[in-house]
C-alpha cells in the first residue's frame, strides 16, 4: 500500500477504542497468560518504558514499519526483535517522549520526524518487571536510519503488506532465559521470528489497523 493511502486511513485510528488485553492476549504465550493474571495481584515498583511503532514511506512510496534486532547481552531481551524504545529517562516529560527519544538514539530518527496518532495499551513484561507504553507514529519523509551500536545489531524493515497477512501467524516452540520448550504464538517477518511482547503490542496494532483500511 503506498504511504499516501495508508497515512489518510491509519489517521482514524485516533477515535477507535483499544482493543486491549483481549488483542495482546492471542498472541501471549500459554505461561505468560497466568504470569499476567497474577501480575495484576502482585506486581508493584514497575519500572517504566515506551516505544514507538513508526510506519513511513521507501523510495518506492511502499508503507513500511521498523522493527530492531536487539544485541546478544546478558538480559531477557536479549537478540529479540522489537519495536525501538526504551526506559523513562530524568530528561523526559512524559512516555511520548521517552519513546521519540529512544528512537532517535538507537535509529537515528528525529523526533521532530514522527507524527504519534495514538498511544496504544499498556503491557507488562513479568520477566523484567517493566511496564511498557506503546505509541504509533507516522513519519511522510524518506528516512535514513543509523543502528546504535550498543544496542541495535540489526535494522528490520517490515512491509506493511507483511505485516497484515495472516499467513505470517504461526507458532514454535522456543527455549527463552525462563521458559523451556514452550508454544508462542508468533509473526515471521523477513525470516525472523517476533513473539512475546512486541507480538502482543503488534496484534493490537493490526486490530486498529484492520478497522481502517
Amino acid at each position: 500500500m503506498n504511504f499516501r493511502d495508508f497515512s489518510q486511513l491509519a489517521s482514524k485510528i485516533k477515535n477507535l477504542p483499544l482493543p486491549g488485553e483481549a488483542s495482546h492476549f492471542k498472541m501471549a504465550p500459554e505461561f505468560r497468560l497466568e504470569e499476567l493474571r497474577m501480575a495484576r495481584i502482585k506486581k508493584k515498583n514497575t519500572k517504566k518504558a515506551a516505544v514507538l511503532a513508526l510506519f513511513y514511506p521507501n523510495e518506492q512510496d511502499l508503507t513500511h514499519l521498523l522493527l530492531i534486532l536487539r544485541k546478544t547481552y546478558k538480559g531477557v531481551h536479549s537478540n529479540q526483535i522489537g519495536f525501538p524504545g526504551g526506559k523513562v529517562d530524568e530528561v523526559d516529560k512524559d512516555l511520548k517522549s521517552t519513546a521519540l527519544r529512544e528512537t532517535h538514539e538507537e535509529v537515528g530518527v528525529s523526533p521532530d520526524k514522527v507524527n504519534i496518532i495514538k498511544s496504544l495499551s499498556e503491557v507488562y513484561i513479568p520477566p523484567s518487571n517493566f511496564e511498557v507504553q506503546p505509541f504509533i507514529g507516522l513519519s511522510d519523509t524518506l528516512l535514513s536510519f543509523v543502528a546504535q551500536e550498543s544496542e541495535v545489531e540489526k535494522i528490520v524493515e517490515v512491509k506493511v503488506s507483511d505485516f497484515l497477512d495472516d499467513t505470517n501467524l504461526f507458532s514454535q516452540r522456543l527455549s527463552t532465559s525462563y521458559a523451556e520448550n514452550v508454544d508462542v504464538p508468533a509473526f515471521r517477518f523477513n525470516g525472523h521470528v517476533v513473539w512475546g511482547a512486541t507480538a502482543m503490542m503488534l496484534s493490537e496494532i493490526k486490530e486498529l489497523l484492520n478497522q481502517v483500511l
